[in-house]
């Protein structure tokens, strides 16, 4: 994880929340509109390496995340690029209808799960669709380090590409595949990860069909090798969520008090309805914002984006179960 990321008691606050204005809105693809977000007074944002994304918290109470696009270097304006999705769970739609030039959002402070492996010597990146935007943070820092690095990019025309003209400035590193809608006429992926050498790292975002043919290609891939962000809960994970579930306690370590976590409950829903405060957002297990330290009990993870050696000290309370009869939470 990224320090923005960095292991802190769960007692502290969660995220600070900034306000921000909306500096400028622009066209970037077919369905695709970028957003420009700065400080009312100039003044210059929170740190932000690649891979990291913001909490967006519209006027109609939903939150979504939208990954951070522009050069982690300038730290005068955030940029999030958004594909309009009608047929979606209303938050694109939200943001495309609602936020206009000169108005405000709420956002909160950058979260990174899904950073550029620091111990890697080559990166390769390959985005699907609007899976793009955290992999082109990438190309600017890794394009600052002198890395060595590729980016493919996949999508259906040269009218869905976002960011086109810019990431054609990285000619050399980057390479645009365009299918026409069918995915058998664009990349091969197979190909394309066969081999791995040694010291190269896969990083990979896109729609769901895109991540499990990306899963599929790395499979042989050391684990540590392998790195990606979802947008949406993947369908392969199906099986796993339906899977039986059994009662469990959790326990706050700083009262002791106990609350029983039905198979039809989830940890966050049982605490905040008790009164013990834990925000969410997605609550599918991708974002991260309900991370939570425990300190005793086994823990069935389910989420999407903790870290192996996380998970050992964390867990997601919108999606984790217990496999031991009780949870102890630094609560």
């Amino acid at each position: 994880m990224s320090v923005l990321d960095a292991p802190r008691s769960a007692t502290e606050p969660r995220t600070e929340k900034l306000t921000l204005l909306v500096r400028q809105i622009r066209f970037e693809a077919i369905g695709v509109h970028s957003f420009e977000l700065v400080d009312p007074a100039g003044a210059s944002l929170p740190p932000a390496a690649a891979g990291s994304h913001l909490d967006v918290h519209l006027a109609s109470g939903l939150v979504r995340q939208y990954s951070l696009c522009g050069d982690p270097a300038d730290r005068t304006r955030y940029t999030i690029a958004v594909l309009r999705e009608d047929n979606g769970r209303g938050g694109s739609r939200a943001v495309h209808e609602t936020l206009r030039v000169g108005g405000s959002v709420v956002v909160s402070a950058p979260r990174n799960a899904f950073p550029v492996a620091p111990s890697a010597e080559r990166h390769v990146l390959v985005a699907g669709g609007i899976g793009v935007t955290p992999l082109k943070a990438m190309v600017h820092e890794l394009a600052a380090r002198d890395a060595d690095f590729s980016l493919h990019y996949c999508a259906k025309s040269p009218a869905h590409a976002a960011f086109a003209d810019e990431l054609g400035m990285f000619a050399d590193r980057v390479t645009f595949h365009y299918d026409g809608g069918d995915p058998a006429r664009g990349l091969d992926l197979m190909a394309l990860l066969r081999e791995q050498p040694d010291g190269t790292h896969a990083y990979y975002c896109g729609p769901s069909g895109f991540m499990e043919a990306c899963e599929r290609a790395t499979a042989h891939w050391p684990p540590h090798t392998v790195h990606s962000e979802h947008f949406k809960v993947p369908t392969s994970a199906s099986a796993a969520v339906a899977s039986p579930v059994e009662t469990f306690a959790v326990e706050i370590a700083s009262t002791g008090a106990r609350f029983t976590i039905a198979p039809d409950a989830s940890i966050v829903d049982v605490l905040n309805a008790a009164g013990v405060a834990i925000e969410t957002s997605c609550v599918s297990g991708l974002c991260g914002t309900c991370k939570t330290r425990y300190l005793a009990g086994t823990v069935d993870h389910r989420d999407f984006i903790l870290a192996d050696d996380e998970r050992g000290e964390f867990l997601t309370t919108c999606v984790s179960r217990a496999t031991s009869p009780v949870l102890v939470l630094d609560l």
